[in-house]
């Protein structure tokens, strides 16, 4: 019969690199600088570890990204790739083993150097991955930008927003966003914004302008994990998995007429499968902190909602207050600064925003301001969800941590 991940593995160490158009470095240099981080926090040394899984979209082997700049030696490592929620996947791979009891300290690592693969974020022709570049008619013009707006204008017609309306309340998400990666010393645009910079920025893709998109990013992230029973040998303020969810659509919403881009079914169903594991019965009153996929504003109202944070259709009534969703609201999401501010760098995405939810577990959250300080339970339950793809193309992760 299948278990639950709940309490059986724990992070007793974490790092995260300076993240933003990093032209002086190399991925091997990201990945060195997020692990070394992460072996101070733990208190170990490389030699200590026994086996590790990099999460990367554009890097193609465990090898040359991982095992060589680490000096790792014949020790096992994996490649792992999930489209955006690749730094989770690899996160959920490596705990499995640790269950399995084939290691007993293991790295986790996600990295990606995204200027350095010459990608602008606006697709203008026909992919070059996979079987979508057989299909040069079928899939013209397809951007992240162009799906994200189809989800943005559906929102506002289901639910009856002018597009004024819809503007501002995207607009309201994005300083948000831009608040907080302000006042964090790692993340990339540092810059407080304005409801009106955002509103006459220049248009991406109606309604998504400038300020509603996030940026083309380098950085990297890191863990070291061990079994449960064996944490207090690292540290006493480890930090323990509560719930993994993941679920992959089919992919047919981008020819369905009737596809619904206003409710995302597979962050729904990865999150179902967290909250089963962890054990929550009502996310809105025992979940302390979300970081979530905020690529655009957009996303992250829709995820907000599928995440079952919020009634569906209901985030600007049921959250009338967007104080609500900063440091001390009811329901924070993405005071790190999110993909939005802090950067996404799309293999290391996932494990970031674990990082954030560590630290903020712990009380070290590398800017005071930003440190929460009332939570709802004493398991501090933070989740962290990322999603690939574009809208109707999903694969999702999710993923809950908290105290023992």
């Amino acid at each position: 019969m299948a278990e639950s991940i709940k309490d059986k593995v724990a992070i007793v160490g974490m790092g995260c690199t300076q993240f933003g158009e990093r032209w002086d470095v190399g991925i091997e240099d990201l990945v060195i600088e997020a692990a070394y981080e992460a072996y101070e926090d733990a208190g170990i040394g490389s030699n200590d570890i026994q086996a590790a899984w990099i999460g990367t979209m554009y890097n193609t082997t465990a090898a040359g990204t991982l095992a060589s700049p680490l000096k790792l030696g014949s020790k096992p490592c994996t490649r792992v790739e999930n489209a955006c929620g690749t730094g989770q996947e690899a996160l959920r791979n490596a705990c499995y083993a640790l269950i399995a009891k084939a290691f007993d300290l293991v790295l986790v690592i996600g990295a990606e150097k995204m200027k350095d693969v010459g990608f602008g974020g606006l697709a203008t022709g026909p992919t070059t991955s996979g079987t979508e570049a057989w299909r040069p008619v079928y899939f013209y013009g397809v951007s992240a930008p162009t799906r994200y707006a189809l989800a943005a204008t559906s929102y506002f017609a289901k639910y009856s927003l002018t597009p004024e309306e819809g503007k501002k309340l995207l607009a309201k998400i994005s300083v948000k966003s831009h608040h907080y990666g302000a006042r964090n010393p790692k993340a990339h645009l540092r810059r407080e914004i304005t409801e009106e910079q955002v509103i006459k920025a220049p248009m991406i893709s109606w309604p998504l302008g400038l300020f509603d998109c996030c940026g083309v990013t380098d950085g990297a992230s890191a863990a070291i994990l061990c079994r449960t029973e064996d944490a207090k040998n690292f540290r006493d303020d480890y930090v323990v998995f509560k719930g993994f969810g993941a679920a992959s659509g089919p992919g047919m919403g981008k020819v369905l007429t009737d596809y619904d881009f206003t409710w995302w079914d597979e962050t729904e169903g990865a999150v179902r499968q967290a909250y089963e594991q962890a054990g929550i019965k009502d996310p809105r009153k025992e979940i302390d902190l979300v970081e979530l996929h905020d690529c655009f504003s957009i996303a992250e109202l829709i995820a907000t909602e599928s995440l079952l944070l919020c009634e569906q259709g209901k985030y600007k009534e049921q959250m009338s207050d967007m104080d609500a969703y900063y440091l001390e609201g009811e329901m924070p999401v993405n005071i790190s600064g999110g993909l939005k501010s802090f950067g996404h760098p799309i293999g290391a995405s996932g494990c970031r925003e674990t990082y954030e939810n560590y630290k903020q577990i712990q009380g070290r959250a590398q800017e005071p301001s930003r440190q929460k300080k009332k939570w709802k339970t004493d398991q501090r339950l933070a989740l962290a969800h990322n999603q690939g793809g574009h809208p109707g193309k999903f694969a999702c992760n999710v993923t809950i941590i908290g105290l023992p």
